[in-house]
């Protein structure tokens, strides 16, 4: 059996002012798709900020396997619409990776093959300053797969889109987990979205924490901000 591409042992951490975790344990399985799920002020985003090691545990360990490489995709941002850079020079900025101005022959053929990867090909030409909300997200998507990650932190990528949107980039991102193997952890507060496209969901509370596969979800039990709007009395 593969060891797991990241596990969290028996963290601890808080704030001056408040704990946030006590005993906090999962793993995460290469190639899976998991969901971090809880209400406002529970700590998802400092538990994010811990995987990717810009807080360190007060106790505990966070374990990467040693071939892990880190994708992030944020959530969606407004952006100006006079904003200069075509999606493909947008997606280029995270190429980088030498001092010299211009973009090597094989850059270019990893750049093209990443925006065929996120559907993006007919439209790389659009300013991303005009672009739809759905092709900014694929265009952050696409940064964040020129690294060639094979962990990718979706941090509520999908807020602020509309339904049919969400629909498309999860569903692009499940092709991507199943062709490539990545593992995907994805921060939200739709819990649809997280039964329809994550095998397990990490549900993070003010007294604790929860590990289950979506299988075995129970909207009604889940906090009230979480629920949709009908199920919330």
């Amino acid at each position: 059996m593969a060891s797991p591409l990241l596990t969290v042992d028996h963290l601890t951490f808080g704030f001056h002012d408040r704990q946030l975790y006590s005993d906090l344990s999962f793993n995460l399985a290469r190639g899976s798709m998991t969901s971090l799920i809880g209400a406002n002020g529970v700590g998802k985003t400092t538990l994010i900020r811990l995987l990717m090691g810009q807080l360190t545990p007060q106790s505990g360990h966070i374990t990467h396997a040693p071939d892990m490489r880190l994708g992030y995709v944020p959530q969606f941002r407004n952006i100006d619409p006079e904003y200069p850079l075509s999606l493909r020079s947008f997606i280029q900025l995270n190429q980088r990776g030498h001092w010299f101005p211009w973009h090597t022959q094989a850059e270019k053929q990893q750049l093209d093959a990443v925006i065929r990867k996120t559907a993006l090909t007919a439209r790389q030409g659009q300013l991303l300053g005009k672009a739809s909300g759905g092709e900014k997200q694929k265009a952050y998507l696409a940064q964040a797969l020129l690294t060639e990650p094979n962990f990718l932190i979706l941090d509520e990528a999908t807020a602020s889109l509309d339904v049919n949107t969400k629909t498309e980039l999860m569903t692009l991102v499940r092709q991507l987990s199943q062709q490539f193997g990545l593992t995907v952890l994805f921060v939200t507060h739709d819990l649809e979205l997280a039964r329809e496209y994550t095998d397990q969901y990490l549900l993070l509370t003010a007294t604790g924490h929860e590990l289950r596969s979506t299988q075995l979800m129970e909207p009604a039990n889940m906090p009230a901000e979480l629920r949709p709007a009908e199920e919330v009395r």
